[in-house]
């Protein structure tokens, strides 16, 4: 009788990883799916809601419909989206690091040349740029 129980209890667990595993991954293509419909510009809005309805009312057939349908549109926005967040983050760091060493020795120099600074200030501070 244990024996029964305890190979019962066994195929249980499995069945439960088994089946989370599955739901899982469903909720991760489900919401890439939602991610994608709100990214594309060229889809209108009607459409947009009859897709998240179908999700919503048939959620297996119309995840597997529109990943058939609109599957490389999908690879291609997220491509493009990719991109961009990477150009974005590239301009951020560009932005927050500041001048370039080219620039930051021009601008020593013109102090320099106006007499704010030494020579030794100068040369340390195209050493600081340079490094």
């Amino acid at each position: 009788m244990t024996a029964t129980l305890a190979m019962s209890d066994f195929w249980n667990t499995v069945w439960l990883v088994i089946s989370t595993f599955f739901f899982v991954a469903y909720l991760f293509v489900l919401f890439q799916i939602i991610v994608d419909l709100f990214r594309d510009s060229e889809l209108s809005g009607i459409a947009k809601a009859l897709w998240i309805l179908g999700l919503i009312f048939l959620p297996l057939l119309t995840a597997l419909i529109y990943i058939i349908a609109r599957g490389r549109g999908m690879a291609q926005r997220q491509r493009i989206a990719g991109e961009r967040y990477r150009a974005e983050t590239e301009a951020y760091i560009r932005d927050v690091a500041g001048k370039s060493p080219a620039e930051q020795i021009s601008g020593a120099k013109s102090l320099l040349d106006s007499g704010a600074i030494d020579r030794n200030e100068f040369e340390r501070l195209k050493a600081k740029a340079l490094a």
